[in-house]
């Protein structure tokens, strides 16, 4: 694992350093428990001189050609390319990935750089007219200068990626804190592939820290005008807060309670195949993960025996073994709060089909049915390998159960009739939601979100150029203008 200690550093104004802390980071590889590496923190001091060198970088770039910028990221696509094999084994030492899921990982990262080879000449300007005789409107779309990104744990390589690259694509400088778990997938990984592609010095930092050090340091600095967050609703509730207080904006990507929805009509061996993809895909650390599955009381027996079935087939162990299709979680917190939250569910009533058990990071799966209504697992996130069977009777209780959350980020409906799921679809108050398929999916071009306190804003395509460039106006009159004084 030497690149791991090759990559853990601060990378800070195009130079590779230990941050100045008095503590370090250790990167843990959560299967093995292996110590990969060890991160001296950033100080309060490193996120300003990131800031800095990000500010005083970002004005050449704003006006190098666009066509020029783009050339970066083709660039890194290739090295993505060249480098996959070992892009993925870091994905599953570090994070605990499966095979599977480092390829669905990289597959999506160059689908999104591809994108940002494209948005670097996304931005138009535009010409209005005036109520005023003889002036002329123009706006520009102009980068909003520097943005700061915080990329969590569960995709870091790509999801700090999905922001970093369209930021820059679109003229900016860009600060990155990638989530302690995954210091290196989700931070220097990404920092070394564009440094090699030709990004200029100081347009990409690298801090690797964490609140108890710099505390909102990195939220309260002046220099930065957006901040791309990705993680739970509780520090996205924070992040907005802060925000709000230093005038800038927070595009916001929070976590979800999604339900899939299986109607009376649904091919039932299908639904159970996108339902226990949706539910148990990366051990269930998604966003976006099907946290609920609520089915028709006419097929409830039906999908239940064939759900638990499929589930007992699922193998727990090993992520880098091919045909391991559940790693471990991220780290003992997350099992141990999983597995207590099943345990607690259980002794409040609710029946185990399977109960699944802990070993060291390894949580096997769960179904869990007979919950009643006002459960307050129904409501969160779970953020591990736990199903949730909700039978309903008709479409209207489903629609019901579906919103009686304060999530709405994905979902999906699985029906015989399409169009009766889109009209289903849309009354589910969720930012994305699919029609016969899981609830796990991300397009470049596609606007992706959440409502309620699943985010604000939007990331992808032409939600990338709102997000992260702002619109100038300004005027020229032709003729001269009369003042009243």
């Amino acid at each position: 694992m030497s690149h791991f200690t090759d990559l853990a550093h601060q990378y800070i104004d195009g130079e590779w350093k230990p941050g100045s802390g008095s503590w370090d980071i250790i990167d843990f590889n959560p299967y093995t428990g292996e110590k990969l590496a060890s991160i001296t923190v950033a100080t309060v001091a490193e996120v300003d001189r990131a800031y800095r060198a990000a500010e005083r970088a970002q004005t050449a770039w704003a006006e190098t050609n666009p066509y020029t910028r783009r050339l970066v990221f083709e660039r890194a696509l290739r090295i993505i390319e060249d480098r996959e094999e070992e892009i993925s084994e870091t994905i599953v030492a570090e994070l605990g990935g499966t095979r599977l899921k480092a390829a669905f990982e990289l597959h999506l990262a160059k689908e999104f750089l591809r994108e940002a080879v494209q948005l670097a000449l996304r931005p138009e300007g535009r010409i209005l007219p005036s109520p005023v005789d003889g002036k002329e409107n123009r706006v520009y779309r102009v980068p909003v200068g520097v943005v700061g990104v915080i990329s969590p744990f569960n995709f870091p390589f790509l999801l700090s990626l999905k922001s970093v690259a369209p930021a820059l694509a679109l003229g900016n400088a860009v600060v990155l804190k990638p989530h302690q778990n995954t210091p290196i997938c989700g931070g220097t990984l990404v920092a070394k592939v564009l440094e090699e592609a030709g990004l200029p010095a100081g347009l990409l930092n690298v801090v690797v820290t964490d609140i108890a050090e710099i505390g909102d340091a990195l939220l309260t600095h002046p220099v930065p005008k957006v901040i791309s967050f990705t993680g739970s609703d509780k520090v996205g509730r924070h992040v907005a807060t802060v925000c709000a207080q230093h005038f800038k904006q927070a595009v916001l990507e929070l976590g979800g309670n999604s339900a899939l929805i299986v109607l009376d009509d649904a091919d039932v061996d299908y639904a159970v195949d996108a339902a226990v993809f949706s539910r148990f895909v990366h051990q269930g650390q998604v966003c976006m993960a099907a946290n609920r599955i609520l089915v028709d009381r006419s097929l409830e027996a039906e999908f239940t025996e064939k759900f638990v079935a499929k589930v007992k087939t699922l193998r727990v162990g090993d992520p880098a073994d091919p045909a391991t299709h559940i790693g471990p979680l991220i780290n003992s917190q997350q099992a141990e709060s999983v597995s207590s939250l099943v345990d607690q569910t259980v002794a409040a009533g609710a029946t185990a089909l399977l109960h699944g058990t802990v070993d060291g990071n390894l949580v096997s799966p769960s179904v869990l049915t007979g919950l009643a209504a006002d459960s307050p697992v129904l409501g969160q996130e779970i953020f591990g390998p736990v199903a949730l069977i909700v039978p309903f009777d008709g479409e209207e209780e489903a629609v019901r159960i579906a919103n009686d959350t304060p999530y709405g980020l994905s979902g999906a409906v699985h029906t015989g009739d399409v169009e009766r799921g889109v009209r289903l679809a849309r009354r589910v108050r969720t930012g994305m939601i699919h029609i016969n398929d899981g609830t796990v999916h991300d397009e470049p071009i596609v606007p992706f979100g959440g409502e309620k306190q699943s985010g604000v804003g939007r990331l992808n395509g032409d939600s990338m150029v709102d997000s992260f460039t702002t619109q100038k106006w300004i005027s020229i009159q032709h003729g001269r203008s009369r003042f009243p004084f």
